[in-house]
């Protein structure tokens, strides 16, 4: 019991500094892996070998992987290039604007990490905006609230759905067959809210339109050989990804050999291309795992799973509303990722004494998906997009961000919460 108590406030401790911002969530991840393990040693229950155990390689694989394309491809200019792109086929139309940055945005954050995505597309963004004379604000947040929903579809799009697909054993497919056309759906329902909440806003003519139509897209690509050979190696992988059961391949497998591949035809300066790699995000990853692993080994999470073995009875589809609702609300002010951690081995335990969890996955991907969209900081892409919007005169605030993510959060948990139930037979297969 003491041990359970133990690692029990050790895991709380670490997720209320990530929320409140006390430390680092890299800094704080790694001093609670630490005391977990060092805890765990004293009272012989955990050790290192067990904490090496507990870290799931192949997420860490997929990610690294997919950070490194993204490293080869962030200098070449690309995401400005259609950032500028959609300025310039948008003729200078707010509306039209919205929805172009908007799907850039979104199917980009499909296939790379969002947060690069939108740390290179937001600053474009505002040039546009103010060459335009309008306000940047409804597209920095509309590019943030579409990323974090669109990332859902897939796979690759968002880390808690490598995460859920490494612990379910989904593939790349599963996500399109299953989480796709819940997405579509519920993206172009948040499109037009969005439109709707910033009709005043987007009511506004620009000023100076010629200015946008003289820009230049291809000139914004620094380095058009890189950014083609990337994205041919990333095709490549896409395509793996699809045929990944047949051939046997793992995630992490694909996503090592398409940077390994890209880094051979490249050749870019490795100790720049390493500096621009996140790190931290790795480490945070790893020690959030060793974390649950803590969990796992003192018998919390066998506890709450005790707990929750009444719920046999209940409907399994409102069991999986109820999860998707619950992870939708802990993370709007909780990073998604530990939230998807600290629920997976309950999932598991739930499996293992024989309920049916197939479709609670697809409730937790899409609940840790949508829930960020909340608050400024329910995910990283949002905090970035803040920041960048200091570089405004009207920076984005957190009242700002309630009045506008809250609403989408709703509609878009709301909307899936239907789908899910209208396609439940679909998510049992």
């Amino acid at each position: 019991m003491i041990a359970q108590i133990l690692v029990g406030l050790i895991f709380l401790i670490t997720l209320w500094l990530i929320f409140s911002e006390k430390l680092n969530r890299t800094i704080a991840g790694f001093g609670g892996a630490t005391l977990m393990v060092s805890v765990g040693k004293a009272l012989q229950f955990y050790d290192e070998s067990h904490a090496m155990e507990a870290v799931d390689f192949n997420t860490l694989g997929l990610l690294l992987g997919m950070m490194i394309l993204v490293a080869l491809l962030e200098p070449t200019g690309f995401f400005q290039f259609l950032a500028v792109w959609a300025g310039r086929f948008s003729r200078g139309r707010p509306v039209v604007l919205l929805a172009l940055l908007g799907t850039v945005t979104t199917l980009v954050s499909m296939f790379l990490d969002n947060v690069t995505t939108v740390v290179l597309i937001a600053p474009v963004t505002i040039l546009i905006c103010e060459i335009l004379g309008i306000n940047p604000l409804p597209f920095l947040i509309t590019e943030a609230l579409l990323s974090n929903t669109g990332g859902t579809a897939t796979l690759v799009g968002d880390p808690p759905n490598m995460l859920i697909a490494s612990a379910a054993g989904f593939a790349f497919n599963d996500f399109l067959t299953h989480a796709l056309p819940v997405v579509l759906v519920v993206w172009f329902a948040a499109l037009w809210l969005l439109r709707h909440l910033f009709r005043h806003e987007l009511a506004v003519q620009p000023t100076n339109v010629a200015a946008v139509m003289k820009l230049k897209p291809h000139e914004s690509l620094d380095d058009p050989k890189t950014a083609w050979r990337v994205l041919v190696v990333l095709g490549a992988a896409i395509i793996l990804f699809f045929l990944e059961e047949p051939l046997g391949l793992s995630q992490a497998f694909i996503a090592m050999g398409a940077a390994s591949a890209a880094l051979v035809w490249v050749r870019p300066d490795i100790n720049e291309l390493l500096r621009r790699i996140e790190w931290g995000v790795l480490v945070f990853f790893a020690a959030l795992f060793v974390m649950v692993g803590g969990l796992e080994a003192s018998g919390v999470l066998n506890k709450l799973v005790t707990l929750l073995e009444h719920l046999h009875a209940a409907p399994p589809a409102l069991l999986g509303l109820a999860l998707l609702w619950f992870s939708a609300g802990l993370s709007a002010f909780v990073d998604n990722v530990p939230i998807t951690i600290a629920l997976i081995p309950v999932l598991q335990g739930l499996s293992a004494d024989g309920m049916d969890v197939g479709p609670l996955w697809w409730a937790l991907a899409f609940g840790a998906g949508f829930g960020g969209n909340a608050t400024i900081i329910g995910s990283t892409a949002n905090i970035i997009v803040a920041n960048v919007s200091e570089r405004t005169r009207t920076p984005i605030t957190s009242d700002l961000w309630n009045r506008r993510g809250l609403p989408v959060m709703l509609l878009t948990c709301a909307l899936a919460s239907v789908l899910y139930l209208l396609l439940y037979t679909l998510f049992t297969a």
